[in-house]
């Protein structure tokens, strides 16, 4: 009799999960390269937020101890009418400039979106303004915005036939005078967003509706902005609080002024607190941006998430 041949049986391989050890340990080497930044957030973002709500419920006094006083602080920014016109003022300069970044940002994006080579340097020349520092443009335009007849702006409307403006000088335009300049530093930002956005547009869609004889405005109105939807949330967030807490383009065109025409919330807290010494009411001005940003925020999730359902 021939042997019959017993095909061997091999064991059949079960892949070994981490253990428990080993995944601490990956833990722990994490949690390791994690906390030199966490500690550095600790010390200089967390640690002061929790001291600024400290002081923001105390009359701070260096050499005499700190005395406690509860809402007074919060009552006094709610009541002072510095405080009403720099809140007012910070929320004319939030709104005016996100929605000048946003719709020239938009505008640009539609202008120079393609892949023609050009663009590159188009598109690089026009984000300059966003990786300028901010002092730096701030200074730039103070200049231009020079309110004599040998200001570069007003040359230029001199060209014209328009009559020199004061632009920084005057109680009536200080604050659009600002918000134009945000506006062009902000719009760049905006503009390489939107290109972002628009890269994931589906071309066929432009195609189809070309054939089907729909214009220009009509692609835009029903393919591109429905598209460019969650792009719009995110920018309008960015934007908005950038000018909730704008601070160094006033500092430098105009400190506040003229007569308190262009002061705005960050301008306030900082001349009460290390002009004025007033650090338990600059820290109570300090909360209340920090809500209004916060709940600006969850505002805008909260409405995106509806229109999204």
């Amino acid at each position: 009799m021939t042997p019959t041949l017993t095909r061997a049986r091999t064991p059949s391989v079960v892949p070994r999960r981490p253990s428990d050890r080993v995944r601490r340990r990956g833990t722990l080497i994490a949690w390791a390269f994690l906390s030199p930044a966490l500690l550095l957030f600790l010390y200089f973002k967390f640690i002061p937020m929790f001291e600024g709500l400290r002081m923001s419920l105390f009359e701070v006094r260096p050499y005499l101890g700190d005395r406690f006083v509860g809402a007074d602080n919060y009552l006094t920014i709610m009541t002072d009418d510095a405080f009403t016109s720099a809140i007012w003022h910070s929320l004319v300069l939030a709104l005016g400039t996100t929605a000048g970044s946003l719709v020239l940002g938009l505008l640009f994006a539609l202008l120079i979106e393609g892949p023609a080579r050009y663009l590159w340097f188009v598109r690089t020349a026009a984000f300059l303004p966003v990786v300028t520092t901010m002092a730096a443009v701030a200074e730039v335009w103070r200049i231009m915005y020079h309110p004599g007849d040998t200001g570069l702006l007003n040359s230029i409307l001199g060209w014209a036939g328009v009559a020199p403006q004061p632009f920084l000088a005057s109680e009536d335009s200080s604050l659009l005078s600002i918000m134009g300049m945000s506006v062009w530093r902000g719009t760049p930002y905006d503009m390489m967003i939107f290109l972002a956005g628009l890269v994931g547009v589906d071309r066929t869609l432009y195609e189809a509706a070309a054939v089907d004889g729909a214009s220009t405005w009509r692609r835009l109105r029903h393919i591109t902005l429905p598209a460019l939807r969650p792009v719009f949330w995110i920018l309008f967030t960015l934007a908005a609080i950038r000018g909730l807490r704008v601070f160094v383009e006033v500092y430098v065109l105009t400190n506040g002024g003229p007569n308190g025409s262009s002061e705005v919330l960050m301008t306030l807290i900082y001349k009460l607190g290390f002009q004025k010494s007033e650090l338990g009411i600059a820290a109570a001005g300090g909360i209340v941006l920090f809500a209004a940003t916060l709940l600006l925020t969850v505002l805008v999730q909260v409405m995106r998430r509806r229109q999204a359902a």
